[in-house]
């Protein structure tokens, strides 16, 4: 409450009836006992204060309290006491005081002083009694009755004047000094209340005094509205002082300390710096930036991000090609939102919200896939609410040109382009060569440099004989160098291209990474390469090695590959698809922490996270049976140098004498070019476009079509993506395959114009992202579920959401799935032979013998995944079940991550079609399942980025049962009581709890604002 008396209102405030049965005094009221009393909790009518209502509200007894007299007492005693010193040492200058405080200019004594006339009013007994209201206001000001501030604001006033007279006095003319006759007469004495007098004397008054028609309803409103604009008061007074934005690129000097302590990067490369300060980022136009491997272009994204959530206070989104990606992002973003007060939330997978959660106190940055982007965009454009995404950040810009994943991205950015004026795209790609198509299309500037924050020099390996590359030069590969090491017979025959003299030359002092053709081949390398390193390898962090396939055999359930067991101890190790999450996670800690320093990898370990080594090594130009694309290469030996580690990277590529003329082709043209996507696979980018375009009433007519569709990256490569016919014959046809489909129909308005609608499939196949070629066969199938839906096993609902692309990648083994058949209950035997697929047919198939009605081969297909999926729900662990069905552990990986996404899928797809109800809560509860795969108790901990299954079960042992332990660990605790879990990964799963929670809780916050919110639409009479 503000000490300043000007700013206390007169106003009485009826207070709550308290007992005065304690401290009585002949001033205390009499109590009024009547029989018809109100009852307790009975609120009084609005109006006047009824007879029951205490008249001296909450300091009726204050005159029985000695200890606040004797306070009141001592403050006045001590004023009289300093005045009296004062006047005694400077007796002249209380006469100019006086003097000077009577001789005014105005008439009115209540007139505004500046400064200097207040100050020389301070003497004599004004003096003393200012001094005392200010021993006074500053001991008891606190929660003032209302009735005592009639008192006070009367004091406080009178003192600025120079009255010294109470508000009776003041009343009745008392002390009355005429006009012009102070100078005349000067200072006349006159008798001085006491403080104590004077306070009993306005006390009565006040009792005396009709009280103030004010309802308590009204009271109360306005002390609510009163303590909530002072929250506001104090939150933005926090805010501009703890916030200072500007300091660094437009954000606080808070955030530049978070990145050096968080990244341990303390100042930005001079491109980095050019880059912030472009017009482009200064006006809030869209940009794309161009730059090698590990140039540091996601930095600058991230200082944007943080501008547009701190600065602008808007959302931001940003795109991640692959799941891996987005959680690493989440997990090291994590750190910052906590700090910053802003949500991170995670979009890949099964996980995601639609619509994201509206908040109104923090802003949230989305970390998506290009398929949840996708998704996430067309639930705001729904809701109109695309506008409080103020920026769009794609990594990997050239992924348009990726098949399916491309045009989902391209219809993406059309989108935000064609209705959000105000968000801001931000584009990150490699070097392309036809950015300028990609410019128009974004409507961007475009910033390029050639800069590495370590020198890569790239190599050849013709024989025994190493080259430079010079790709200026007319022969671009120009002698370096023979190797020179000593091959015996027997490794010459197993090891012709040398790579264990390449890898030796830099294990295990640093780091090298050997992109092989296929799985297969890196495998086989690691255990040849193993084979003939010499014993001083073992040696070599010999204790943390025996760690990590203890940690490995862990995440297995006890099995570990026997490939891994013989290469780990020589800190070797292989990275692929076909290891399981929590092994391919083990291995990238190692790598990064030096532990391994060989890994044998196949190339999308260059297209994931960011594993840099000293030497990059390619054991063949090929990837599969396919020659490198530029792109491909680059992104390799990109990996090449560590910022801060190395002076220098360096690549190898290994080519064979018929291959030499492809090679020099590779490493000296110029990067592939981006083209549109949307006509990929006999033109499905563009049917999903116009469906999504009707069903979110973007556009509704051809004209609107039309008008869109010349805002799209294909329109901008008509010429080369689609040279034989027009963009608006294509357009056409499509809304013609999409009305046989019975995805849209056609309408007339009031006006007699055609209009375009969606049908309920329609709605159901746009929102529920399914794949048009599957849409009408998934429908077909939920159907009939209906009819027989088996509700004592899991099996049926698993086969429903089996992905139908995952059938042709398996083909069914048939005696393993006759076993599997034989072991099924009579139940799911029945629901098989419902599907098409009965036991007679799959045992005639597993003995060889001729079927005289075979089943639909995708059918039966698609029920062996079922069953491998079925039995991974049943909490059966993924080793085994790939080895009871002969698979790739990284095969049933990926199975399960695609099985728990399409179940998400499928439960937005029943949603909007009435007939599915019954799918909803049923779905719900799978799409958990088949995402986490553990114990009931594990799923609140594994929702944690970062957290797998081993991690969690140690937490869960270790007494950290619920998220919010979790989040309220400390780091330094786990670090003591989970084995092998570093300080690092300490800090990011408690942020990750931390965030998460934050993001849970606030998600209830906004339930229950919207819940006790005034309807917008309330009728009023």
């Amino acid at each position: 409450m503000s000490t300043d008396p000007c700013e206390i209102k007169l106003k009485r405030v009826p207070s709550r009836k308290r007992s005065r049965d304690g401290v009585r005094s002949h001033l205390t009221p009499k109590k009024n006992v009547s029989s018809s009393e109100t009852p307790a909790g009975e609120e009084e009518a609005e109006g006047d204060c009824s007879d029951h209502e205490d008249l001296f509200g909450d300091y009726d007894s204050i005159l029985g309290d000695c200890s606040f007299m004797a306070r009141l007492e001592d403050v006045e005693q001590d004023a009289k006491r300093q005045s009296t010193e004062k006047a005694l040492e400077g007796s002249s200058a209380v006469d100019q005081g006086w003097g000077g405080g009577l001789r005014s200019s105005s008439p009115a004594f209540g007139a505004l002083k500046t400064a200097g006339d207040h100050s020389r009013t301070t003497c004599g007994e004004g003096h003393a009694e200012s001094d005392t209201m200010s021993g006074l206001n500053n001991k008891l000001h606190e929660d003032i009755p209302s009735s005592q501030s009639v008192f006070q604001q009367e004091v406080f006033t009178g003192t600025e004047r120079g009255d010294t007279s109470t508000p009776v006095e003041k009343a009745t003319g008392e002390h009355h000094i005429p006009d012009g006759s102070a100078e005349r007469q000067g200072p006349k004495p006159h008798a001085r209340w006491s403080m104590t007098d004077r306070m009993k004397r306005a006390m009565l008054e006040n009792a005396s005094a009709p009280s103030p028609s004010i309802s308590k309803l009204a009271a109360w409103k306005e002390a609510v509205m009163t303590e909530e604009m002072d929250a506001a008061a104090n939150t933005v007074q926090t805010v501009s002082s703890e916030i200072d934005l500007g300091p660094f690129y437009g954000l606080p000097t808070k955030v530049k300390d978070l990145i050096a302590n968080l990244r341990g990067i303390k100042e930005l490369y001079d491109w980095q710096k050019t880059c912030l300060t472009l017009d482009s980022v200064q006006q809030r136009r869209n940009l794309i930036y161009s730059l090698p491997t590990s140039g540091g272009k996601t930095l600058v994204a991230e200082i944007l991000i943080l501008k547009e959530l701190l600065c602008r206070k808007r959302d931001a989104l940003l795109v991640l090609p692959y799941i891996s990606l987005v959680q690493e992002k989440v997990r090291g973003l994590a750190g910052l939102g906590l700090e910053l007060g802003f949500l991170v939330e995670e979009y890949a997978g099964s996980k995601g919200r639609y619509p994201p959660v509206k908040r109104r106190n923090k802003k949230s940055l989305y970390v998506a896939t290009i398929e949840k982007a996708h998704s996430l965009v067309n639930s705001l454009v729904e809701l109109g609410r695309l506008e409080s995404v103020g920026l769009l950040v794609v990594d990997e810009l050239h992924m348009l040109g990726e098949g399916s994943r491309g045009a989902l991205l391209e219809m993406t950015l059309a989108k935000v382009l064609y209705i959000s004026k105000s968000t801001q795209i931000i584009g990150m790609s490699a070097t392309l060569s036809n950015v300028e198509d990609l410019q128009r299309f974004l409507k961007a500037d475009n910033y390029t440099s050639d800069f590495r924050p370590v020198q890569l020099v790239e190599y050849v390996k013709l024989k025994d004989t190493i080259y430079e590359v010079h790709p200026q030069e007319d022969d671009c590969f120009q002698f370096s160098r023979v190797l020179n090491f000593k091959y015996s017979s027997s490794m010459q025959k197993v090891d012709p291209d040398h790579i264990i003299a390449l890898v030796t030359e830099v294990i295990p002092a640093h780091s090298c990474l050997l992109f092989c053709p296929s799985k297969k081949n890196c495998e086989n390398v690691a255990s040849m390469i193993c084979k003939y390193l010499k014993k001083d390898f073992l040696l070599h962090r010999e204790a943390e090695k025996a760690v990590l396939l203890q940690e490995l055999r862990s995440s297995g359930g006890g099995a570990l590959c026997p490939v891994l067991q013989a290469t780990v101890p020589f800190g070797l190790a292989y990275h692929h698809s076909g290891l399981t999450n929590e092994e391919r996670k083990l291995v990238e800690e190692a790598y990064t922490a030096g532990v391994l320093c060989l890994l044998t990898c196949t190339s999308t370990l260059a297209a994931g996270i960011n594993l840099p080594a000293r030497r990059v090594i390619l054991r063949s130009p090929y990837v599969a049976m396919d020659f490198l694309k530029r792109s491909q290469y680059k992104q390799m030996i990109g990996r090449a140098g560590r910022a801060g580690i190395d002076a220098r990277g360096e690549s190898i590529l290994i080519l064979q004498e018929k291959d030499k003329l492809l090679v020099k082709q590779l490493v000296s043209s110029p990067m592939e070019s981006c083209y549109s996507q949307l006509m990929h696979d006999n033109g499905k980018g563009v049917h999903s476009l116009i469906l999504s375009l009707v069903g979110l009433k973007i556009a509704r007519t051809l004209e609107q079509i039309r008008e869109f569709v010349l805002g799209t990256l294909l329109n901008v490569q008509e010429s080369h993506t689609c040279p034989e016919r027009k963009l608006w014959d294509i357009t056409q046809d499509s809304l013609e395959f999409l009305r046989q489909k019975g995805l849209l129909k056609v309408s007339k308005d009031c006006e007699n114009n055609l209009v375009l609608e969606v049908t309920s499939l329609g709605r159901a196949t746009y929102k529920g992202s399914i794949d048009m070629t599957y849409c009408d066969i998934l429908y077909r199938d939920l159907s009939k579920g209906l009819d027989s839906l088996m509700l004592n096993s899991l099996l049926h609902l698993v086969y429903l959401v089996t992905p139908y692309d995952m059938v042709s990648q398996c083909k069914p083994d048939w005696m393993i799935f006759f076993r599997q058949f034989s072991s099924m209950t009579a139940a799911e035997q029945k629901m098989a032979s419902g599907v098409g697929v009965p036991e007679s047919f799959v045992a005639r198939k597993a003995a060889g013998q001729s079927v005289k009605k075979p089943a639909d081969p995708t059918v039966a297909a698609r029920l062996y995944l079922a069953l491998v999926l079925f039995l991974l729900v049943k909490e059966n662990s993924l080793w085994s079940v790939a080895n009871r069905f002969q698979l790739s552990r990284g095969f049933v990986q990926s199975l399960l991550s695609s099985a728990s996404a399409f179940c998400s899928c499928v439960l937005h797809f029943t949603e909007e079609l009435e007939e599915f109800w019954a799918y909803k809560a049923l779905l719900t509860e799978l799409t958990r399942r088949l995402t986490y795969c553990v114990r009931a108790e594990l799923i609140p901990l594994m929702e944690v980025a970062g957290v797998l299954e081993v991690r969690a079960k140690q937490l869960y042992n270790a007494g950290y049962k619920t998220l919010s332990h979790l989040a309220n660990a400390d780091p330094s605790l786990l670090v003591q009581t989970i084995q092998n879990l570093s300080r690092k990964q300490a800090n990011q799963i408690v942020a990750s709890a931390k965030m998460l929670l934050t993001e849970k809780a606030e998600a209830l916050q906004e339930e229950v604002n919207d819940l006790l919110a005034l309807p917008p639409d309330l009728p009023s009479f």
